[in-house]
């Protein structure tokens, strides 16, 4: 459920903060989140906006023959994360070299370190989300963060638009001071992205408020992994909206494996390799790999928790459970869920 706009309050402006590690450690202790206006420089997203879009456009998503920072995206192009034809053009974008430095800009790297109090790094896996408009039903549900990219509760997502993004197009909303659950709470299936969502009636007794803003490009959402976030629905007519999605660690934390790959990986042959290969510069790659930090497994319980659900789901006819079975046996047919699937899908 997507709570109304008239729901929504300001997010809380921390810029006041910037250089004060207690007073930063102390708001996200007790907010679970940390907004700041124009904490990235405007001119590198903006080149960076452009960059993309225009990789986009070549990929057919921006409509031809208009100006790509104008984000206008192709009639009847619509595709999300899980669909094949979303990975092949994500990843002509994931090769992006500013893309990835971006996030290890000098101020992003001394607010994060000044959050936690520790020596801070983003994480290996940078992440764009790249959406269409008007594809609501596909739209990020009410989740916490863990359950997709685990490591420890202390690892803060950045979230922050790559251009201009009010409300209509879709940023994010976080539930004020939801982190002090102090645990995941159940995640059921969703056809959303990451297919993960909280139930209504867990975030609602606990009685917070739900906020948002109309961001501007520069401007910057911190939360730890256990906040509670959705995702706006984009209501525009016809704007793609653009956005970079990372995470920051401690060196001394452990990281989850899958985070030491490209994102969305595992939906083509696609690696590292692959990123660099039209790079100018050395600097960023493989930068994590002396740094020492401890690799452990990835968690598939969520995920096969969300699986079995829409299971059950589309047994009993269940549209967008359906649909969801639909895409992975469309991702590879020849997985053990994928064959599963199948055998459901065949029966009804």
């Amino acid at each position: 459920m997507i709570p109304t706009l008239t729901n929504l309050e300001e997010l809380c402006v921390s810029n006041d903060l910037l250089g004060n590690p207690e007073g930063l450690q102390d708001r996200i202790s007790e907010d679970g989140y940390l907004f700041f206006r124009q904490l990235q420089d405007p001119a590198m997203l903006l080149e960076l906006r452009r960059q993309m879009l225009t990789t986009m456009q070549e990929g057919g998503w921006i409509k031809q023959g208009t100006d790509p920072l104008e984000g206008i995206a192709e009639p009847g192009v619509q595709c999300t994360e899980g669909d094949p034809e979303y990975t092949d053009v994500y990843h002509q974008v994931y090769r992006n070299q500013l893309f990835h430095e971006s996030a290890h800009s000098e101020m992003m790297l001394r607010t994060v370190s000044d959050i936690t109090g520790r020596q801070t790094i983003p994480q290996p896996q940078k992440v764009a989300r790249l959406w269409f408009p008007k594809y609501t039903a596909h739209t990020t549900p009410i989740h916490q963060d863990f359950v997709h990219f685990q490591g420890t509760y202390d690892n803060l997502t950045c979230w922050s638009p790559v251009g201009d993004c009010p409300i209509e197009l879709g940023g994010l909303a976080v539930l004020k001071g939801s982190h002090k659950v102090g645990t995941v709470l159940e995640h059921h299936f969703s056809l959303g992205a990451g297919s993960l969502m909280i139930d209504q009636a867990d975030y609602d007794a606990l009685g917070l408020p739900w906020q948002t803003t109309n961001y501007e490009i520069g401007d910057t959402l911190i939360f730890p992994a256990l906040t509670m976030h959705m995702a706006l629905p984009n209501v525009t007519e016809d704007r793609l909206r653009v956005s970079l999605d990372n995470r920051y660690q401690a060196v001394d934390d452990p990281i989850a494996e899958h985070m030491t790959e490209p994102h969305l990986a595992g939906m083509s042959a696609f690696g590292w390799r692959e990123t660099y290969e039209a790079w100018d510069s050395e600097e960023y790659q493989y930068y994590w790999k002396d740094l020492g930090l401890k690799v452990i497994p990835k968690d598939f319980s969520f995920a096969n928790k969300g699986f079995d659900e829409a299971c059950e789901l589309a047994r009993s006819g269940h549209e967008e459970a359906v649909h969801h079975l639909a895409r992975l046996i469309n991702q590879d047919p020849d997985t053990e869920q994928s064959l599963r699937a199948q055998e459901i899908l065949a029966q009804l």
